[in-house]
């Protein structure tokens, strides 16, 4: 899908800005820090817990969008004298900055992860240390749970090691820079082993089963005084850098489960039935789908650019839903204890500055490596983790959506009675006459509605705006 944007004028970004206010009240989202949250958070960015190995001489570099500040990973890769490679990657220490039982942790453990609106972002850790202190900036020497990688050649970690280490970023990188610096060849060598390590992950992630779903994003962009919506297909390094992420994760899960405390990310197999509706979706997509081909080597050929495998990639979500944590303890089998998308034992742990659980895996793994006994406040809150983490998913996903909602009715409210090309991207199995489509341009997804006839999954349609309005998040089309 290409990336195209519509904008509004400055008047209608104030009135959206008063909206998005507006939606935060309705949705009690917590705001400004309350003042012992915020003395503290300045007492602990002016002195931290620091460790003592000294890891600043490693180059390390982040990959993130260029906005970013709440920067919670670091990386180095390089190649191993004797064949394979190393992966340093440097985790923020959030444990060096927030006292267990304090306001800090108490203020962590109500927001459970930041929010991302279109005018602001409401943070799970005071800006002094997500943005400042805590964060891994570049020229910033700061405290990191420094992870040590190490592969075979064809990208299967032989060792792992984990500790506390002061590390200093050498270069914030964003995700096209870093793609273009690769695809030209002028990337420095550790960037450029990002692509040879994440292709190999990325066939070991086959061979296992695992699927990552390349399905393109619909993004709300700040320009100027107003906003505009865009789809971003993800670049090839996105999911270079998302194998390292995924890799660590793995690793984790494999630390706690032989320490026999932990807590897993993890998802249930597809329910009954879901493949067969994929397998429908593709007939009427006119995918060529052979009964032989699995269901994730299917999804690896599909080509996002084209709406009819878009739209496919977009049913396939449904498969991916469900997702959990799970708690264990005491040498207890966990139960589940798979990832279904990642096909392995999977667990939280690279992002301790946006989402509360990485934290306490992060903590969990250091004690595991070092053959100690973990912490007691780690262990003490991992039974009321996995509840607190899907109270914060919901919100999270419900301001995504809400506020996406938000801007397309907003940017299409004097557009009622427009017609637009569009490509039925699902349609509901129960009710044939309902769906959603995606327009090109604008870039909106919304709800369509007929009276007349089943919708065509994966036709391109023209379609009329029947409904456009901001005040109840609602955007609705018919056919044409």
């Amino acid at each position: 899908m290409p990336r195209r944007h519509i904008s509004m004028t400055g008047a209608d970004g104030t009135a959206l800005r008063a909206a998005l206010r507006e939606l935060r009240t309705n949705l009690d989202v917590p705001e400004d820090f309350p003042a012992p949250v915020l003395a503290e958070a300045e007492r602990a960015a002016a002195h931290p817990r620091l460790p003592d190995q000294d890891a600043t001489d490693l180059p390390l570099f982040t990959i993130d969008p260029p906005t970013s500040r709440d920067l919670d990973q670091a990386m180095h890769l390089a190649r191993r004298s004797g064949g394979g490679y190393r992966v340093h990657y440097a985790i923020a220490d959030v444990a060096a900055f927030v006292t267990p039982g304090g306001a800090l942790d108490a203020e962590a453990h109500r927001r459970v992860t930041t929010l991302y609106f279109p005018d602001e972002k409401v943070p799970l850790h005071p800006a002094v240390l997500s943005e400042g202190a805590a964060s891994l900036l570049p020229d910033q020497t700061c405290p990191a749970l420094l992870w040590r990688l190490d592969l075979d050649s064809e990208g299967r970690v032989e060792s792992t090691d984990v500790r506390r280490a002061l590390v200093r970023s050498r270069a914030k990188l964003d995700y096209d820079g870093a793609q273009r610096a690769i695809d030209t060849g002028t990337a420095e060598e550790s960037l450029a082993l990002l692509k040879d390590v994440g292709r190999l992950r990325e066939t070991l992630e086959q061979e296992r089963g695992g699927i990552s779903l390349n399905v393109p994003e619909q993004e709300i962009v700040a320009q100027g005084g107003s906003y505009t919506l865009a789809y971003r297909a993800p670049l090839p390094a996105d999911g270079w850098n998302a194998q390292i992420s995924l890799m660590t994760g793995m690793v984790a899960a494999e630390l706690m489960l032989a320490a026999g405390t932990g807590i897993l990310r993890t998802l249930p197999s597809a329910p009954d039935g879901a493949v067969g509706r994929l397998r429908r979706a593709a007939k009427a997509l006119r995918i060529d789908w052979p009964h032989h081909v699995p269901y994730a080597e299917l999804v690896r050929s599909l080509d996002p650019h084209r709406p009819a495998h878009a739209a496919f990639l977009q049913e396939c979500t449904a498969l991916l839903r469900g997702a959990g944590y799970t708690v264990f303890r005491g040498g207890e089998t966990p139960d589940p204890v798979l990832h279904a998308a990642v096909a392995a034992p999977y667990a939280h742990c690279t992002a301790p500055l946006r989402r509360l659980v990485d934290r306490y895996t992060g903590e969990l793994c250091v004690a595991a490596v070092a053959g100690a006994e973990p912490p007691e406040w780690a262990v003490a809150a991992l039974a009321e983790l996995p509840q607190e983490m899907a109270q914060g998913s919901r919100m999270a996903n419900t301001v995504e959506r809400e506020s996406v909602d938000l801007v397309e009715a907003a940017l299409l409210k004097d557009r009622v009675g427009e017609t637009f090309e569009a490509t039925v991207i699902d349609v509901k199995d129960r009710e044939p006459l309902v769906g959603t489509v995606h327009l090109e341009e604008p870039a909106v997804v919304g709800r369509i509605e007929s009276t007349a006839r089943e919708l065509p999954l994966g036709d391109r349609i023209r379609v009329r705006l029947a409904e456009a309005d901001p005040g109840t998040l609602k955007v609705l089309f018919t056919p044409a």
